[in-house]
């Protein structure tokens, strides 16, 4: 369990830093380094349990979704939850639902980044003013950017990405596989800690989980 452990440990040092990074048994760097990274992988745990009891409801009606990625915490919306078919503009309906998340945001990680994230199913744009699926997947996301930021989230925490169809989770062959597609996911990043060293990984596990971890 331990070494498991450790190894999300190291996948969230990808995550947050971007680059290659150097564990050396014994070096007190190190050990504070990764006591940092436990410590924002159990407040993202807590965070995770705060969104399932306000989002119950909409959990169960499979409205929305909770997951712990690579990338952080993940709050994923069937897009028909947030907007009408081919449609940018957040559905009324919509925003009870945002204010919870916008709630957990503000009260439980206000220092941490967010990122908006839209994403859709292969099946070509006809009917809409959007000149393709990235473009709408854009917008989308922009448009709950924007209603974070108008609840009060700072701008300086968020940003926007669409993905348009290039990004499935599951197949377009089938309809439930298509909404599964369409989606919209406000992910939580894990704080940023100090950049450390561009080099590969040399990570001795034994002597870190039997040293470091107990």
């Amino acid at each position: 369990m331990k070494k498991r452990y450790l190894c999300l440990l190291v996948v969230l040092v990808f995550a947050i830093n971007g680059c290659a990074v150097i564990f050396q048994k014994g070096r007190s760097s190190d050990i504070e380094k990764i006591k940092t990274l436990e410590g924002q992988v159990q407040d993202l745990r807590s965070t995770k349990s705060l969104l399932e009891e306000r989002l119950s409801k909409e959990i169960n009606d499979k409205q929305v979704k909770l997951s712990m990625a690579e990338k952080g915490l993940v709050i994923t919306f069937v897009a028909e939850v947030l907007f009408d078919s081919g449609k940018a503009k957040l559905r009324k309906e919509s925003y009870p639902i945002l204010n919870k998340v916008v709630a957990i945001l503000q009260e439980e990680v206000p220092e941490n980044n967010i990122g908006v994230e839209g994403y859709t199913d292969n099946i070509p744009i006809k009917y809409s003013r959007w000149n393709s699926n990235w473009e709408l997947s854009a917008q989308r996301a922009l448009s709950v950017l924007a209603y974070l930021e108008s609840e009060g989230v700072s701008p300086l925490r968020l940003s926007a990405t669409g993905y348009g169809e290039y990004k499935p989770v599951a197949s377009n062959d089938t309809v439930e596989g298509r909404q599964s597609n369409r989606r919209v996911e406000i992910v939580i990043l894990p704080r940023t800690i100090k950049k450390a060293e561009d080099t590969i990984v040399e990570i001795d596990e034994t002597d870190i989980i039997e040293e470091e971890l107990k």
